[in-house]
């Protein structure tokens, strides 16, 4: 299973929500939190080009957030991604 990655916010419901699928899936994640953190939300926005949390990746992967995460488990295509 490739590692998965995420960056969020205490006080981020997109990040609750996100971290509830992968747990739901049983999922390991990588949690880096970036509130009062600038140089972490900076790392995060330099790789995802996103300034938003969550921002996931899987292995190499930039998922993007809980609706692209919610659109690849809507689409079937969420485990396959965890599984490559």
């Amino acid at each position: 299973m490739p590692a998965v990655v995420i960056y969020s916010s205490d006080w981020c419901p997109y990040c609750i929500r996100a971290k509830q699928l992968l747990g739901k899936k049983g999922v390991t994640f990588d949690e880096i939190r970036v509130d009062g953190q600038p140089d972490v939300r900076a790392e995060m926005t330099r790789k995802a080009r996103q300034t938003s949390v969550p921002q996931i990746w899987i292995g190499d992967t930039h998922v993007g957030g809980c609706d692209e995460l919610y659109a690849l488990e809507r689409a079937g295509k969420l485990d396959a991604l965890l599984k490559a």
